[in-house]
């Protein structure tokens, strides 16, 4: 399993790399695509990677050189490295062409104080990249958290989900679930039936996506329900009174 790495720690790390026969440097954007894109792709490292987009495309690298990078040059690049899945090609390349300004989970974190944001949920994703729910509960390398009411959103925390060296765990889903039981809903790639009754005991709502999807997207999903009709159990964790989730258990049933 691959350790994580806080975005600090990859930011500076990858934006000083040079490419060898260029003088230029990567912008720290660009450099930060490349990393998250490597983590996504298995037995890469954003060396590797960087060589395999430079054999693409050519030096200098520039964002409008990557974002015309498509799944057959790309996999026609990594021809001599183990055969790697199409869907993970294509969620590198999602990485790679992604506007980083627009997705939360790469940038700072944001200050919170309980009852900033009247009728918010407080929701993790489990992510081994920052920009997608693409991480399964056993195996993600980190969870972020946001407060996320009908009309803002705020990153709040990242929490590693690695073991820290040195500690014993006896259960690694319940230190898993643990770590996010200030949480009302967890967003997750896939989780077994063990780990989701772990989850479900500390009042936490596992909601499994179908596909890997943009925490972007699944925030937006989030609000335009919040904003709507919201399920009981929905209305019940934004505080809004017995009857009023009656009121809404009617409209949605019809």
């Amino acid at each position: 399993m691959r350790q994580g790495v806080s975005y600090r720690q990859l930011h500076f790390a990858l934006s000083g790399l040079k490419l060898m026969n260029s003088q230029a440097t990567l912008s720290r954007e660009l450099a930060l695509r490349i990393g998250l894109a490597a983590r996504a792709l298995p037995d890469t490292d954003a060396k590797h990677l960087l060589s395999v987009l430079t054999a693409c495309v050519g030096v200098p690298l520039t964002e409008e050189k990557i974002a015309r990078i498509d799944l057959k040059a790309l996999k026609t690049a990594l021809a001599g490295d183990s055969e790697v899945d199409e869907p993970l090609l294509t969620h590198a390349l999602s990485i790679l062409s992604a506007d980083l300004h627009s997705h939360p989970g790469v940038w700072e974190r944001e200050s919170y104080a309980e009852g900033d944001m009247p009728g918010s949920v407080r929701l993790a994703c489990a992510s081994n990249d920052g920009l997608h729910v693409d991480g399964y509960f056993g195996s993600c390398s980190q969870f972020l958290v946001y407060q996320v009411s009908a009309a803002e959103s705020r990153l709040i925390d990242i929490r590693n989900a690695e073991i820290p060296k040195g500690l014993e765990v006896d259960d690694k889903n319940l230190f898993r679930a643990e770590l996010i039981q200030d949480c009302q809903v967890l967003y997750i790639a896939s989780v077994g039936g063990s780990a989701a009754a772990k989850i479900v005991k500390f009042g936490i709502h596992p909601m499994k996506l179908s596909g890997i999807e943009t925490i972007v997207d699944i925030i937006a999903q989030l609000q335009t329900v919040i904003a709507g009709t919201p399920p009981p159990w929905l209305a019940k964790v934004m505080g809004i009174e017995a009857a009023d989730r009656f009121r809404f258990e009617r409209e949605a049933t019809g």
